[in-house]
């Protein structure tokens, strides 16, 4: 202990305090490029452009002097691991997924991978070992491995261990006002389930239950929301939320749950995704019901397993490929020091053979008493 620890009792704080007081991270905490571009008002890649001494013609020297402002004010110590990769050292970038149970993902990868080679960057897939997060460091230093990550339909919270790597990170599929990614470039999924809705409720359909993945994450919120709001002051609906994890076992038991519950039986099940929507069309069949004079089924995807069923599912098309080439050119832009560009994808309704009128509908040729 020195002199001036014994000289205030618990130690001197005023270094810790004043930190905090003045919005700075604490001593003990290491101050990131993300950090520094917070309290800038900038981008993170123009605090990599400023620092590293490339910014002009590319940041405006008011910004350049708000960076060195802020890096300075916050103690920044660049990361000289990662500052190297913001040349391009290595050239790959690695994208996270929350599993490969579906093609949807490999789908996404083979849209990045195919843009990520046009640049001469190479992509690793990584289905993060629990899921949706905390997805952990899969390298001894992503810092020393990768130019950038991207993550698809995870929340930001759940890739702590790789963003403590200071690295670029494009979001997929996640909560745009999350301000701890670089950019966020999304799906309209909301957009989607008003085509389901508005096709169903466009059938005469009120009786509807929603088969909601049973799965933490902003997408799935997304879903939830829509349907409910989609469904919000028509008349005589009765809407029903059952949750149902991503699989064909749990889609059977959820549909089975609402089909043979307490009063009237929903006249269609609005389903999460294809593989949820496959296990109800199981427990339709497994009571003796038809799809789709007694009940209709509707998933979301457009999988491979869409078409697979009989009667073929009334989805909706995620352009998946599209999707992982959209990701993979804003973490590009993020790396050059430019706009990230990220937009919103526009997904497509596909009506096919498990959706029609209600069993009460004029011409609906369903089983007497079939409601």
């Amino acid at each position: 202990m020195t002199s001036n620890e014994a000289a205030s009792p618990g130690g001197d704080r005023s270094g810790a305090d004043g930190a905090a007081q003045a919005g700075r991270p604490a001593a003990t905490t290491r101050v990131t490029s993300r950090d520094v571009a917070r309290a800038a008002g900038v981008s993170q890649a123009a605090v990599s452009l400023v620092l590293g001494e490339k910014w002009r013609g590319r940041v405006s020297p008011g910004k350049a002097e708000a960076v060195r402002a802020a890096a300075r004010e916050l103690g920044y110590r660049p990361n000289l691991a990662a500052r190297s990769l913001r040349m391009g050292r290595t050239r790959t970038v690695l994208l996270v997924v929350p599993a490969l149970t579906t093609e949807f993902f490999a789908r996404v990868y083979t849209g990045a991978a195919r843009v990520a080679a046009e640049h001469g960057f190479g992509v690793v897939l990584y289905p993060s070992p629990e899921g949706i997060g905390p997805a952990r460091d899969p390298f001894d230093s992503a810092a020393a491995t990768l130019d950038g990550v991207i993550a698809s339909s995870m929340a930001a919270e759940a890739l702590t261990p790789l963003r403590d790597a200071d690295l670029p990170l494009v979001m997929l599929d996640s909560d745009p006002d999350d301000d701890r990614a670089d950019a966020t470039v999304n799906l309209d999924i909301a957009a989607g389930i008003r085509q389901l809705t508005g096709h169903l409720s466009g059938l005469g359909h009120r009786r509807i239950t929603h088969l909601a993945a049973d799965v933490a994450s902003w997408t799935f919120e997304v879903r939830a929301r829509a349907v409910a709001d989609s469904l919000h002051g028509l008349p005589g609906a009765q809407l029903r939320r059952r949750p149902a994890a991503c699989s064909v076992e749990a889609g059977l038991h959820a549909a089975h749950a609402a089909l043979t519950g307490p009063g009237p039986r929903p006249t269609a099940l609005l389903c999460d995704d294809d593989i949820i929507a496959a296990g109800a069309c199981k427990a339709v069949r497994r009571l003796g019901l038809r799809i789709p004079e007694d009940v209709s089924v509707t998933g979301f995807d457009d999988l491979a397993l869409a078409v697979a069923v009989e009667p073929e599912l009334t989805t909706v098309r995620l352009p998946a490929e599209e999707f992982g080439e959209a990701g993979i050119r804003a973490l590009l832009r993020v790396l050059d020091g430019r706009p990230a560009n990220a937009p919103t994808l526009p997904v497509e309704l596909l009506v096919r053979g498990s959706t029609a009128p209600p069993p009460d509908a004029p011409g609906n040729a369903a089983r007497p008493g079939g409601q």
